[in-house]
């Protein structure tokens, strides 16, 4: 599977706060995800990812709109 639907599960993870083995089948195998997760945080590839991330002046990416969130009607 191509990287960008690898950090697109991974992301999906996170949010979710699911195990692996619930990952939707249109980001792949889950175990092969995980392994996968588990293979770049051992070569430190989240690491530089962040680092990199952080080196970027512009934080543009991390700003969210609330004109596009949706809250519950009671919120």
């Amino acid at each position: 599977r191509d990287n960008r639907m690898f950090v697109e599960g991974v992301l999906w993870i996170v949010r979710t706060g699911s195990p692996w083995r619930d990952l939707p089948e249109v980001f792949g195998d889950w175990n092969s995800g995980f392994r996968r997760f588990s293979r770049w945080s051992i070569k430190g590839v989240w690491w530089r990812i962040f680092e990199a991330m952080s080196d970027d002046p512009d934080f543009e990416y991390l700003i969210v709109d609330s004109t596009i969130v949706r809250a519950h009607q009671h919120a």
